[in-house]
């Protein structure tokens, strides 16, 4: 059986658009682009253009970038008419979504920088709004993400750039269809790509079932119009997923068609601020509904919350900094209000404000409570549910309260039920982790005291037990379990990581032993902390005990005596101390909201390596940068999920899974948490399978590579294209399971079928293929292999650089004339295998061959390896100036600054190093070629150099 043809899946697809609607057009230039464009507003607007008319229109909408287009497809569009008059043109009709005009054609040609054709192409008042993207059945759906990636680069841009005004991808296979919102290629991402799904959350994968339900005209108007986010701070659109529009079209028809309450619950890490932001948004254009409120629990929530909305609707959001502006917000013509939940209590509870507030109590307006668990279930919601008497209440949650995780207070057991009714719309974490929006959990046990081979459970009230978890020894092996896994758990620490702990006392011991070990020099760890403090907490040395010794009176009397004990404040200045001399900071506990604020933020800028926490950042934390959370506490239900959810976000092929290493025996509230909050037995799809089943996928994985190319040399002689395209395939699958592997504190490579030497023999075949790529990518399209992912973080080790090869060309230099050959080869097998190294190989090769014979000694080989790179350096340098005729100090410049921002130079910026400035249809293919030379010089010359 033969695999259908693109073609054929192409003709069905446009068929059925047809039938769905869409009124079929041939367009094959984008004269015929123009053409059409210019029918179609017409048509839509009502009116006629002339062609004058139509030109200033053109002129208009052909500027901006994707995101500036975006904004214009969204507004009106103002010209002057031929009699005078201003005109004004509507691009899309956002209020009635369905009222648009629809065509759908394939096959146009644009050609750019080169020239490329479009599979199928939806059309929305004659502008190119969707762009579907076909591979026939079989193929990775990753090579039409990427096809459309190369689609931006060469042609998008080319004659008046409509094909910037893409709203949303889709991209399908037959067997599997995705959507994604169009951004520039830095702000793309595959695991970005979205499936369809029903409200049950059922995925629509079939091409034909997705064309149905997502591309339906009314939907997808809507999708664009009502379900696209502008993010203002970021400069991208974002999509909507299926169940946060579900959530949203939950909460919105209740409000239009009852006064009940409801809640959402939606798994942590889900994205529940873009949803509840989406849902205030589109309340707030309901002319019956007042005003929307946004209500958390926390200070530290409020700031976060309020600075996501505006990278959402930049300034829509204006904090309430004290109750006292709240109270006016409620009085002002703010229609989006975020407050606390103890701002909002004040502000009906207290005198003063009650009087400001008394005209709103019967206000038809709309609550929202995010993470409705925490806080709602003492007497605060019921004052806040009874002073307002035509509010809808709606909460956001990813762990609800049910009867079997509800806490007892004075009003008895409550569940999130019981306060906000009905549950409106369900994504639980097997959910998110079926669709690929977090991660599964890789959770290891780790036995820190044994009583009668069994590991002890501590009981947080079991004072005996408890003496035992605080031992000295204990805590200082669980220290240097830290200290000896961390790089492994983290990849080289590439990410970051969260040490949780029972209470600030322990906290205080082990931050000290983390110090004490770091002065030692046993680890170069960078270490923070944050935690509340009691004001009038209990004080050790107030034991009653008087002294009797008359010499120690006198002291103890004196009033500014020293104490051999400090209150927790002291103890956190003196880490904050720490803290500010690490990152030249100037904070202290009297500072302490910014100093939370600042420490969140190195956190996810990676560069604190381990936050010692109690109960801070456990929740509402979000960090794509954090894969691992170190426990030693009793974390139960709620809490635990909450917890562990800090390591799961998504964010590269390399962050495989979230990292929970527990120093308790929490195996048991681990599976009842799980089970609570998955509404069923789900534990093995939410936690990895044991190191053991990841050995047998490997060696599976090793078996197959074998039968495609059974030797190393054997990748040479693959007869062709397809054969090279499985062994990249079946070596990228060994790669992907050992990233879980090495993560692993048992892992050791002599478990594998294959041994480390020749897995890296292989990696560089691998390698070879990807440079082979990569060289043709300055040709159109001739190759299958252009469009598939080669994940190369995968391959990439911290700790091999050109330092690392110094040392083994120091062995290399020492070794007889038997080992020299070997040592050389093992350099080189090395320098092919490490991604950051092959820009480097023949440099390193040719001061091997010239220079390292006339070195008389191991300890200079560094110095002369460094003056060599310097030449080198320079010598490459004064190349591109040469060849490109540039201005070399402003070359210089511009490297600098690339190097300091991490961000490629602008366009502008190289061509102002050109002692000869190019023509304008030039300037971008020159920038663009100077601007890659700019790229593999720093590949070679900087990164990598340890």
């Amino acid at each position: 059986m033969t695999t259908e043809p693109e073609q054929v899946l192409e003709g069905n697809l446009i068929s059925q658009l047809i039938g769905l609607g869409y009124k079929s057009i041939q367009l094959k230039t984008e004269e015929d682009l123009l053409e059409n464009l210019k029918l179609q507003l017409e048509k839509h607007n009502n009116t006629r253009l002339s062609l004058l008319e139509f030109q200033q229109v053109l002129n208009k909408i052909s500027k901006g970038n994707i995101f500036e287009r975006a904004k214009i497809l969204r507004d009106k569009v103002d010209f002057t008419k031929d009699n005078g008059e201003t005109g004004y043109l509507e691009l899309i009709n956002q209020v009635q979504w369905c009222k648009n005009e629809y065509q759908v054609t394939n096959q146009i040609k644009m050609e750019g920088k080169y020239k490329n054709r479009y599979d199928v192409t939806i059309l929305i008042n004659g502008l190119p709004l969707c762009q579907i993207e076909l591979k026939r059945r079989g193929l990775e759906m990753k090579e039409a993400f990427n096809q459309t990636n190369r689609y931006q680069r060469h042609s998008f841009q080319a004659g008046k750039g409509l094909f910037q005004y893409i709203q949303l991808f889709v991209i399908s296979n037959g067997v599997n269809s995705k959507y994604y919102a169009n951004n520039p290629i830095k702000a793309r991402n595959f695991k970005q790509t979205f499936f369809w799904a029903d409200k049950e959350n059922k995925k629509i994968t079939q091409l034909s079932d997705f064309a149905d339900v997502f591309l339906e005209p009314c939907h997808l108007s809507k999708m664009i119009t009502k379900y696209i986010v502008l993010n203002e701070s970021q400069k991208i659109l974002m999509a909507l997923r299926p169940y946060q529009y579900y959530a949203v079209e939950a909460i919105v028809e209740r409000v239009k068609t009852s006064r009940k309450n409801g809640y959402i619950w939606h798994t942590t890490g889900s994205g529940k601020t873009l949803t509840s932001f989406k849902t205030s948004q589109i309340l707030t254009n309901l002319p019956e509904v007042k005003k929307v409120v946004f209500v958390v629990d926390r200070k530290d929530l409020d700031y976060q919350t309020i600075k996501e909305f505006n990278h959402f609707s930049s300034g829509s959001i204006d904090g309430t900094n004290d109750t006292k502006s709240l109270v006016s917000q409620f009085n002002d013509d703010t229609k989006i209000i975020v407050t606390t939940i103890q701002k909002l209590n004040t502000s009906i509870h207290k005198q003063y404000y009650r009087k400001k507030m008394e005209r709103f109590k019967n206000e038809r307006m709309v609550f929202i409570f995010d993470e409705c668990h925490r806080s709602q279930f003492g007497d605060t919601h019921n004052r806040i549910k009874n002073y307002f008497e035509d509010v809808q209440m709606f909460g956001f949650t990813g762990t609800p309260i049910f009867a079997d995780n509800a806490n007892r207070n004075e009003l008895g057991k409550r569940t999130t039920k019981d306060l906000f009714e009905k549950c409106l719309h369900k994504y639980v974490i097997t959910d998110a982790i079926r669709d690929g929006n977090v991660l599964k959990f890789s959770i290891e046990y780790i036995s820190t005291f044994r009583k009668k081979n069994e590991v002890v459970d501590i009981d947080v009230e079991s004072i005996d037990k408890a003496e035992v978890m605080e031992a000295p020894k204990r805590l200082e092996g669980i220290v240097d379990y830290i200290i000896n896994n961390h790089s492994r758990k983290t990849h080289g620490k590439r990410f970051t990581s969260i040490f949780c702990v029972a209470n600030v006392d322990t906290l205080i011991k082990y931050y000290k032993l983390f110090n004490q070990k770091k002065l030692n020099g046993e680890h170069d760890l960078k270490i923070g902390t944050i935690f509340s403090y009691q004001t009038n907490e209990e004080d050790s040395e107030a034991t009653g005990m008087i002294e009797t010794d008359p010499r120690a009176l006198p002291i103890a009397a004196e009033e500014n005596s020293e104490y051999d004990s400090k209150h927790s404040r002291e103890y956190l200045d003196d880490f904050i101390q720490d803290y500010n001399e690490m990152f030249q900071r100037n904070y202290s506990t009297s500072d302490f909201y910014s100093y939370y604020k600042d420490i969140g933020k190195q956190v996810k800028n990676k560069q604190l390596d381990v936050l010692l926490v109690v109960n801070m950042f456990l929740t509402g934390f979000d960090s794509k940068t954090l894969n691992t959370i170190y426990v030693d506490k009793n974390l139960r239900f709620h809490g635990l999920i909450q917890a562990y959810s800090r390591t799961n976000r998504i964010l590269n092929e390399l962050k495989s899974q979230g990292n929970v290493v527990s120093f308790r025996n929490l195996k048991k509230a681990t599976d009842e948490a799980i089970t609570l909050f998955s509404n069923k037995d789900a534990i093995e799809d939410i936690i990895l399978q044991p190191y053991e089943n990841y050995i047998t996928k490997f060696d599976e994985s090793v078996r197959k590579l074998l039968e495609i190319a059974p030797t190393v040399q054997g990748v040479n002689e693959l007869p062709s294209e397809n054969e090279e395209l499985e062994f990249v395939t079946a070596f990228r699958e060994l790669l992907r399971i050992k990233n879980v592997l090495t993560t692993f504190t048992e892992f050791d490579f002599s478990d594998l079928d294959i041994d480390e030497q020749t897995f890296e023999d292989y990696k560089s075949k691998y390698l070879d293929i990807r440079d082979k790529v990569r060289n043709h990518k300055s040709n159109e399209k001739v190759s299958i292999l252009d469009d598939i992912d080669f994940e190369v973080e995968l391959i990439h080790r911290d700790e091999v650089n050109v330092v690392y090869i110094l040392t083994l060309l120091a062995d290399l230099k020492d070794s007889g004339p038997a080992d020299h050959a070997k040592k050389k080869k093992q350099i080189s097998d090395l320098m092919a295998s490490e991604t950051q190294l092959r820009s480097k190989k023949e440099l390193i090769e040719r001061f091997i061959a010239e220079n390292l014979p006339l070195i008389r000694d191991r300890e200079n080989i560094p110095e002369e390896f460094e003056s060599f790179w310097t030449t080198e350096k320079q010598k490459a340098l004064e190349g591109i100036s040469k060849e490109e005729n540039l201005d070399q100090a402003k070359l210089n410049r511009v490297i600098a600054n690339y190097l300091f921002t991490e961000k490629k130079p602008l366009r502008d910026e190289v061509i102002d190093t050109m002692n000869k400035k190019p023509g304008l249809r030039e300037r971008k293919t020159s920038s663009e070629r100077i601007i890659d030379k700019i790229k593999g010089f720093i590949e070679t010359f900087v990164n990598g150099m340890g």
